[in-house]
């Protein structure tokens, strides 16, 4: 999960417009049940026979193409504040409801009767912070070139991808991803950026279905400093009761892929998993108790009102956005 946090799915101008994200997830074979993630940081993703493949490098470097996409320049003339987006000029339920969101059906082969697995999510989500976000307005989702990424669709491959971007007085920056090829691959993807008068954590979620067969979950409250002490307020101790709910939950990435020294808590939950039941009776659970402890973690904070504090918050908040760039 990781740079601009990382976690999932891929980035939506390139991606299914060249179909490398649709390759990768929805191969000509239709999906192998065994198939995992892995890439290159200079070659297009494509499916390895290993599932336990699909770990830390892999998901690091299907956010950072999501979030390379989407990254605003802070020098441009819309960064109205540090890392903040002018106001999309459409409403709330306009910005809910562009390119038919939430879908009720997939574009995808699917034998499920709940094909989009991961809707209820995205649908959470964003009742959640309607009813909970001060001032919450929608912000365009694009690449520095001005290139609009909100929806990209490949009807050969029968794959598309979904980005929704949203800010408030809270956030500076919420984005929301969803992927659906179909029973290949479900994917939601999501990055809560507190504003940088705020030096919290990010919270990222990556959340994936391989053939309904194998789960990936990784949910987290993604540190900005090595040493937590070193945030505004310290958070794993709160984090660390919801987690000892879930025993499917407690799964650890190997060291092999990432440093758990950088962007990643103790208390992250991971979980890599066959029964497709722990969506419901453990993840969705867990991820509605960590982002309400993400929120109330930032509305208890009292502001910084140090401008080089806030640009130092700023600045860390973009190190971890390129954090698996400076790992290759």
């Amino acid at each position: 999960m990781k740079t601009q946090q990382h976690f999932v799915a891929a980035a939506a101008s390139a991606v299914i417009a060249s179909a490398p994200l649709a390759h990768a997830f929805t191969s000509s074979n239709g999906g192998c049940s065994s198939c995992s993630v892995t890439v290159s940081r200079h070659s297009p993703l494509h499916m390895a026979p290993s599932y336990d493949s699909i770990d830390a490098q892999a998901l690091l470097e299907l956010e950072n193409r999501i979030s390379s996409v989407i990254q605003a320049d802070p020098s441009s003339p819309l960064a109205l504040s540090l890392g903040r987006h002018a106001p999309s000029p459409l409403s709330m339920e306009e910005a809910a409801a562009q390119n038919g969101m939430p879908w009720d059906t997939t574009i995808g082969r699917t034998d499920e009767e709940n094909p989009l697995l991961y809707m209820t999510f995205w649908e959470w989500q964003l009742e959640f912070m309607q009813d909970s976000l001060s001032n919450l307005h929608p912000i365009d989702c694009s690449t520095l070139s001005d290139t609009d990424v909100t929806f990209k669709e490949n009807k050969e491959k029968r794959a598309r991808i979904v980005n929704q971007c949203y800010a408030s007085d809270e956030y500076r920056k919420i984005r929301m991803t969803y992927y659906d090829a179909g029973d290949s691959v479900q994917v939601f993807n999501s990055v809560w950026y507190p504003d940088p008068k705020y030096n919290l954590p990010v919270l990222g979620i990556d959340i994936l279905s391989f053939n309904r067969k194998k789960y990936l979950a990784i949910v987290d409250f993604q540190p900005l400093h090595e040493d937590e002490d070193d945030h505004a307020t310290t958070y794993e101790h709160i984090l660390q009761p919801i987690k000892e709910k879930y025993d499917n939950l407690k799964g650890r990435m190997s060291s092999k892929f990432y440093d758990e020294t950088q962007f990643f808590s103790k208390e992250m939950l991971f979980a890599r998993f066959e029964d497709g039941k722990i969506v419901d009776n453990d993840l969705l659970p867990a991820f509605k108790s960590y982002v309400k402890t993400h929120l109330n973690l930032v509305q208890s904070t009292p502001p910084s009102t140090n401008p080089q504090d806030v640009q130092a918050v700023f600045d860390r908040q973009r190190a971890y956005d390129t954090y698996s760039a400076d790992r290759d």
